[in-house]
């Protein structure tokens, strides 16, 4: 309804211009001041001061008496406060607001005709996935959620790198060491068991004396070529490693939860000729000079050249990047990237490159993220092993399940939670404050993880909004059977600030669904399930429901039951679950 609300503002205004024949470029509606009862406002005076000659308090005051609330749905009266001209909701906003917040999807937007594919975490399959990449999955899926939830027809793309230099030394050590040459995987999974010939073959590359650092090349250099050259036989090597490999990093990442609808391999793009094809488009182009023995572009922006094909004939990375991003354009209306922060060099140049070779670059997004740290002594690692996702999960996991078992004897709820319920809570709550601790900050910045903050039960952690959800099914669990929330009902007893409040707050949640689609930034609804979460425990302080009386009694059970779909839908598009207890 608050979308609704909005198009019913900006109409008023549009016809108050039109009244007092000025056109101003933007009507400039925003949130109002804290201090002004209203829920939306207009600082369009400002704007208007000069061109009208008047201050803008007057101006205000003039655009306000030329709306007539009567000819919208949703408003109800409309005031000036200063050079701010504020909007005030009619009851059918209240009502129709509490109707819709009942649906399971409510703040799903109406479905758009624009396809979108969202490529993340794309991490190199060379072992389990690192705890500083995490910020790429989390990121990246919750990106994926807001966009589909927006309307978008969204695909969810992991990009292999099963084509570089890496991959061709894994296959390498793969093929050379025994088992007997390995210490023990760290877990009996796959990306575990094999991490180690890579490492055992780096530790051999390093060492090595020079007659044999140089046939390990040669073997090396083989696989590469071969893989250059189309040859099947060297492609089926690389990928029993890669497909290992990744196994075991699509297990991990399953844990956050993330999944992808497709894992688009980078020999794809050599093997069908669109690299090569590429290279061809790019050595005419008027900017490919051949110097230091390989082929490279000048792009004006950019003090670097791009190489873009060696001397030996094979491709790099950005070159089949390049043909992978032009089969994104071919199948897709947009494309958006999640890539870390030592990325946007590449990035930029391979935007300048499309745009070179005739591409529409505006369907192109890249979002970019900084690093996860941890504290000095935060977690207990295996020495010489770093701290895998794996490592952050089971701890936050355990230590999650510390704290629930702290608070058993002092929950309200007196449902019974057996051994599997106290799992399954703490499996929610820790992997749910890992996402949203990572998810609530704007990507750019650097984060060091703090276990205290994100298993904070009273600050603003993801605890603290699941702990909102749990409360609402736990007050319509006791309702269920005496008069549980209406199917329809109006919210003409909501009367409080504190109810009206909480229905204002779930009224924006599909305008904070269209912001973070338009801005891809889902921290944009990890700070909305905070204020979300104040809201409503305001609400439920001053507000007693299931010892109210008669139609008031009815009113704030459905306003509950709007609150938890509100709640689960906001914390679903962060990738947390919504605990039914805790």
């Amino acid at each position: 309804m608050f979308l609704s609300f909005r198009a019913d503002v900006a109409a008023a205004l549009s016809d108050a211009f039109s009244a007092l024949d000025v056109e101003p470029n933007d009507p400039g509606i925003e949130d109002p001041p804290e201090s002004v009862d209203a829920v939306l406002a207009s600082s369009v005076a400002f704007r208007l001061a000069a061109e009208v000659g008047a201050p803008p308090p007057q101006i205000a005051g003039d655009l306000a008496a030329e709306i007539d609330p009567t000819e919208y749905d949703y408003i109800e009266s409309v005031s000036q406060s200063g050079p701010y001209v504020n909007f005030h909701p009619s009851q059918a906003y209240y009502d129709d607001t509490l109707q819709a917040a009942g649906d399971e999807g409510f703040g799903r937007l109406d479905a758009k005709d624009e396809t979108v594919v969202v490529e993340h975490t794309s991490a190199n399959p060379t072992g389990p996935v690192h705890v500083g990449r995490a910020r790429n999955p989390i990121v990246g899926d919750a990106i994926a959620n807001v966009l589909d939830f927006a309307g978008y027809d969204v695909s969810r793309h992991y990009y292999v790198n099963d084509a570089g230099r890496q991959m061709a030394v894994f296959t390498w050590a793969y093929e050379t060491f025994d088992e007997s040459d390995l210490p023990e995987p760290e877990r009996e999974r796959g990306d575990y068991d094999l991490v180690r010939y890579y490492r055992k073959g780096n530790e051999f590359l390093e060492n090595a004396s020079e007659d044999e650092r140089a046939n390990a090349e040669d073997e090396i250099s083989a696989i590469l070529e071969g893989l250059e050259a189309g040859d099947e036989a060297t492609y089926e090597r690389v990928e029993a490693v890669v497909d290992g490999v990744l196994s075991g990093m699509r297990e991990s990442l399953a844990r956050l939860p993330v999944d992808f609808d497709e894992f688009v391999k980078e020999t794809r793009f050599i093997r069908d000729g669109s690299t090569d094809d590429l290279v061809a488009r790019l050595k005419d182009t008027d900017y490919a000079i051949y110097e230091e023995e390989a082929w490279q572009l000048e792009l004006p922006s950019f003090e670097k050249n791009l190489v873009f094909l060696r001397s030996d004939g094979t491709s790099l990375y950005t070159t089949r990047d390049l043909a992978h991003h032009e089969w994104k354009f071919d199948n897709f209306d947009r494309a958006v990237t999640v890539l870390g922060e030592d990325h946007k060099l590449q990035a930029e140049q391979l935007r300048e490159t499309l745009s070179i070779l005739g591409n529409d670059t505006d369907k192109l997004d890249s979002v970019y993220y900084s690093w996860i740290n941890l504290p000095e002594g935060g977690m207990s690692t295996r020495e010489g092993t770093g701290v895998d996702l794996d490592d952050l999960l089971d701890e936050s996991i355990e230590r999650a399940r510390e704290e629930v078992e702290s608070r058993l004897d002092s929950r309200i709820r007196d449902d019974e939670l057996d051994e599997e319920d106290v799992a399954r809570i703490a499996r929610q709550v820790g992997i749910g404050a890992v996402r949203y601790d990572i998810v609530a900050k704007q990507p750019a910045k650097s984060i060091t993880f703090e276990w205290e903050r994100a298993l904070d039960f009273e600050a603003q952690s993801a605890p603290y909004v699941q702990y909102v959800h749990a409360r609402t099914c736990g007050i319509l669990s006791e309702a269920e059977g005496i008069d549980d929330a209406p199917e329809i009902v109006d919210a003409s007893e909501l009367t409080t600030a504190e109810e009206r409040e909480l229905l204002e707050v779930i009224g924006r949640f599909p305008a904070i669904v269209e912001r973070a689609a338009d801005e891809l930034a889902p921290h944009v609804v990890a700070t909305y399930t905070r204020t979300f979460a104040e809201a409503f425990n305001a609400f439920y302080r001053e507000c007693p429901v299931l010892s109210a009386d008669g139609e008031v009694r009815r009113q704030r059970l459905a306003l509950v039951a709007a609150a938890r779909r509100t709640v689960a839908n906001a914390l679903g598009l962060l990738g947390v679950a919504a605990p039914e207890s805790m």
